[in-house]
């Protein structure tokens, strides 16, 4: 597939259709104007066609978001869980007041409809880079929520799978676009810190578990395909915590509390270290926290306590002439001084994804790089999965970003991928 994708049949239908209809017939048609695109509307021709994969309480929420957007149109859902699927069908069909939004159980039936252009995935963890893959094989462009991999080979395998199929991608890291984090950014990049020397990403305790839950009676496979469910993962007896949405820190499932919010934290200590391309060459758990270390001598400190209470998902930037913090609450902390000068007041604080959402919709359009692309998300990630590896090993260890593997430890490469259950391979 060329970087510029076709468009769709059904746009071809509409312009077709509406070009034939205009040789037709001779008497005068009344046309709404928002059909035309005029008063603020987008033409349907024009509107960029959206699939949903995944319906728990995130992807709904990105799903009012989307429905929002005037240059988009949701036509279809698809989840696992019936309940899920009927739910997200009824809050887009009151949104157009139709009963037109179609539902699936099997996503590979929603890839498979060349009218839709974008896709939505916010399944769990386990199933983002696979998902996201398959969708830029069967040409759409994606917007999948975080965090978008499960080891350092998967981050690589969904950074060279986008760029292979030439999809848009933006991963749900929206921070990228919101006020306070990108002015903390920007005072890095300004030099108005001084020389940046230590970055810190707040993250939350890493450990995961291994036990199972207790065997349940598996519902049928149209209340809910647990097989699906499951996807890539090892199998393991059906329980209804896990489709409720309390797969977190189960180990199959989940990548832990440095990943959870270090896929965003890491992710712009990366971007205020000018490092997108790259990750730390070494890491040296203690405690809870993973302390890594750049190649430019930059330090980046993982930890989940000592926080200036700026909110969730705070961040730390620090040169040798002053200091910014700030997090969700979108409340900044600056030192010394003189550097009170560059506070702002921020509108768009928390973790609303509107703009980044926006933006995704522009890049379709215009097909520019988004801010959080997959090669973006791909380096981010990957030091997120080595921090973890050495903090499950307890012990320091020595990491080549271009080979993104560990130096002399055999173990800690092993720990790179994990096993995909069949039929399911990347």
């Amino acid at each position: 597939m060329t970087q510029t994708r076709q468009q769709s049949s059904r746009r071809r239908f509409l312009q077709t259709a509406a070009t034939a209809a205009g040789s037709a017939i001779a008497l005068p048609t009344i046309i709404p104007a928002s059909a035309l695109g005029r008063d603020g509307a987008v033409a349907p021709s024009e509107r960029i066609v959206i699939g949903t994969v995944g319906s728990g309480g995130r992807g709904t929420y990105d799903l009012g978001i989307f429905l929002d957007q005037p240059e988009a149109q949701v036509v279809a859902i698809c989840d696992v869980r019936s309940e899920r699927r009927t739910a997200a069908k009824k809050i887009v069909d009151d949104k157009y007041g139709t009963t037109d939004c179609n539902t699936y159980a099997d996503m590979f039936e929603l890839y498979e409809r060349d009218d839709v252009d974008a896709l939505l995935i916010a399944t769990g963890d386990r199933w983002h880079t696979l998902a996201s893959i398959l969708a830029a094989k069967a040409g759409k462009d994606i917007y999948c929520e975080k965090p978008c991999s499960m080891t350092i080979a998967e981050s690589r395998a969904l950074a060279d799978g986008i760029r292979q199929y030439g999809s848009i991608y933006q991963a749900g890291t929206q921070r990228r676009n919101i006020g306070n984090f990108m002015h903390a950014v920007k005072l890095a990049h300004s030099g108005k810190l001084g020389k940046l020397h230590t970055v810190h990403a707040n993250t939350l305790p890493p450990a995961t578990h291994h036990q199972w839950l207790p065997a349940e009676p598996e519902p049928a496979k149209a209340v809910v395909d647990w097989d699906r469910w499951l996807g890539p993962t090892p199998w393991r007896p059906y329980n209804s915590a896990y489709v409720a949405g309390r797969w977190r820190n189960y180990f199959d499932f989940h990548g832990g509390g440095i990943l959870e919010w270090g896929a965003h934290t890491i992710d712009l200590c990366q971007w205020a270290n000018q490092a997108d391309e790259t990750a730390p060459v070494s890491y040296e758990p203690k405690g809870n926290s993973v302390i890594a270390k750049y190649a430019n001598g930059v330090k980046l400190v993982m930890r989940d306590t000592g926080w200036l209470g700026m909110g969730t998902c705070s961040v730390r930037f620090e040169g040798d002439q002053g200091w910014v913090e700030t997090g969700d609450s979108g409340a900044m902390l600056l030192g010394p001084g003189k550097l009170r000068d560059e506070y702002r007041e921020f509108v768009d604080v928390g973790t609303d994804p509107t703009s980044h959402i926006r933006e995704f919709l522009q890049s379709v359009k215009s097909r520019a790089a988004t801010a959080a692309n997959a090669d973006v998300a791909a380096q981010s990630h990957v030091a997120a999965h080595a921090a973890y590896i050495a903090w499950q090993l307890g012990r320091p260890l020595k990491f080549n970003p271009a080979k993104e593997e560990f130096i002399e430890d055999k173990q800690a490469n092993r720990m790179r991928s994990r096993a995909y259950r069949e039929p399911w391979r990347v």
